[in-house]
């Protein structure tokens, strides 16, 4: 997640691939999943944790962060579009140039599906500088791809077509997903039935926080984590500070889950979810802290499950 008072960083350039396909309308889709389509696949978690430990690694390797322009960025991005590229996705490099750096998006689509209907989930995969951002948000981004790499496993064929995203410079103030959003025509841009977004989703002292930007991808991940028997509340902490806000000025339907960043939790939210009120969700975070150690396993296995849940439900 970048930080609350970004300079408005300006991306120029160039598109490296053609087709950015895009998306329709979640406010006309079902409030609640029809039984009768396929259930989400549980996401392992081990699966999730892999990733994030070749996040670390790469990050280690790479002068300790995955920041914008830097080696392990670009590391990063390989290993997202092998997995991705081997599960049978399409693929598509999305170049533009910020702080004097080259950077990259990373868009898969799904083979199927109305392409006049795109669900669509995201991630930001840079990091900070000042460490290897493994929560932030190393963990957006692997149950994402982990999410993806279960769609192919399944084979899944649903009604509406599937994209998913890997953004860069987040943390320079939402460079890529900006830039995606503004190089779209806006017929691809009306195709996106809604953008589900995911930064910060392991949290050491988690919270469980739902945006509520639109009703029925609301509704959708409440409905999953009522049936935990989790309480949730509205996410404000990252409110236009991450991936979904370019999307959502540009009037897509967008949603998404948030475990919490340098707020601190309280009494009430420490016993209703556990963990140590009067201290912040993620004490690392933008620190050299944060590395595989700074990862709640639970709020990780939770969060990656409501990904697959809502993907499957918003997408039959």
């Amino acid at each position: 997640m970048k930080l609350s008072v970004p300079g408005r960083a300006t991306a120029t350039a160039v598109t490296a691939a053609a087709t950015l396909l895009v998306g329709g309308s979640i406010a006309g889709a079902a409030p609640a999943p029809d039984p009768a389509v396929a259930a989400a696949p549980d996401i392992p978690v081990a699966n999730v944790k892999a990733h994030l430990t070749q996040l670390q690694s790469i990050a280690t390797a790479n002068g300790g962060n995955r920041a914008h322009g830097r080696a392990g960025y670009e590391a990063s991005l390989d290993y997202v579009k092998a997995k991705l590229d081997a599960a049978g996705f399409t693929t598509t490099i999305q170049q533009f140039t910020s702080s004097g750096r080259t950077g990259y998006n990373l868009i898969a689509d799904w083979p199927g599906g109305d392409t006049n209907q795109v669900v669509m989930s995201g991630s930001h995969l840079d990091s900070v500088t000042a460490g290897p951002g493994i929560n932030d948000n190393g963990s957006g981004s692997a149950a994402v791809l982990e999410t993806a790499l279960a769609v192919s496993r399944a084979n899944y064929q649903p009604t509406k077509h599937l994209r998913f995203a890997w953004w860069g410079a987040e943390e320079l103030g939402l460079v890529g997903s900006r830039y995606y959003v503004n190089n779209l025509s806006s017929t691809n841009r009306a195709k996106i039935s809604g953008y589900l977004n995911f930064d910060m989703i392991g949290s050491p002292n988690p919270g469980y926080f739902v945006y509520d930007d639109d009703p029925a991808i609301e509704k959708t991940f409440k409905d999953y984590y009522a049936g935990l028997g989790v309480a949730t509340e509205i996410e404000t902490e990252g409110d236009g500070r991450s991936d979904h806000a370019p999307f959502k000025n540009a009037g897509v339907p967008v949603g998404g889950l948030f475990s919490g960043a340098d707020y601190v939790k309280t009494a009430a939210q420490a016993a209703k979810w556990g963990g140590t009120s009067g201290q912040a969700f993620d004490r690392c975070y933008h620190s050299s802290c944060d590395t595989t150690s700074n990862i709640n396993d639970t709020a990780l296995n939770r969060n990656s499950d409501a990904i697959a849940y809502a993907v499957w439900a918003l997408s039959s």
